[in-house]
């Protein structure tokens, strides 16, 4: 039997890119890319991984150019009203992480009424990354625990990341052949195994997340201890167990 990830997290990189060579508009892109996300997120169901985590729009892209970004914060509050539906069909929960004070009212407003719509569903969760930055979540939980008055340990500030109440990814995909994480999940990818995949976003489908899957049986997640110790410890190999749990 294959190795499932408990966590995937995807950077959904390509979109613009594909676009272009389509001699389409940007934007294009990013609508087809929600066709894609879709399709994952079904995949994800069917396959039995419990959290999926997407990089939408980080805090770097308010540097793209103006139409694009408005463009995204349109299709953003578009995409909610029309794929809500179907995530309550899938048991898909959904959360938004990051800062959401540059965003306007109504699309706040949206993405808690998403939120709030889908809070029962338990088969998926699916944390859209939208207007985050891995050092933000970082410095915010930092903030956190100054404002509290604790002290700044690894296990304080785990616990006040934007995703606390997820375990951290086991596999992180990046699609659009770029080879690095853009600021994406910094603290929560320590131990992730990662997948680059020569594909823009919108032409990733189930075959390519199962190519993904496949990488993922083949790692030996060790987290610090050799191989035989986590045989003694386990009993089996860890690439075995998509599940194990962090040594201490």
């Amino acid at each position: 039997m294959i190795a499932v990830p408990n966590h995937v997290a995807i950077v959904m990189d390509g979109n613009g890119r594909w676009a272009t060579q389509r001699f389409l508009p940007r934007i294009a892109g990013h609508k087809q890319g929600v066709k894609s996300l879709r399709r994952c997120v079904e995949a994800c169901v069917v396959r039995g991984i419990k959290v999926l985590t997407i990089f939408a729009f980080s805090s770097e892209n308010w540097n793209r150019p103006s139409d694009e970004v408005s463009g995204l914060m349109e299709l953003l509050a578009m995409s909610l009203a029309a794929e809500v539906p179907r995530l309550q069909a899938n048991g898909v929960r959904l959360y938004f992480a990051g800062d959401r004070g540059r965003l306007s009212a109504k699309v706040q407003a949206g993405l808690a009424k998403a939120e709030a719509e889908t809070a029962g569903n338990r088969r998926l969760v699916l944390n859209v990354c939208f207007n985050y930055g891995g050092r933000w979540d970082i410095a915010q939980a930092a903030r956190k625990l100054v404002e509290r008055g604790e002290e700044i340990t690894e296990l304080a500030l785990d616990r006040a990341m934007s995703l606390a109440y997820v375990p951290d990814p086991d596999l992180l995909i990046r699609t659009g052949g770029e080879m690095r994480l853009s600021n994406f999940l910094l603290w929560q990818a320590a131990y992730s195994e990662l997948h680059f995949s020569v594909k823009f976003w919108p032409e990733f489908d189930e075959a390519a997340l199962d190519e993904a899957l496949a990488f993922f049986a083949t790692r030996e997640r060790r987290f610090g201890l050799t191989s035989s110790q986590l045989v003694a410890q386990t009993g089996a190999p860890a690439h075995l167990d998509g599940h194990s749990v962090k040594a201490a």
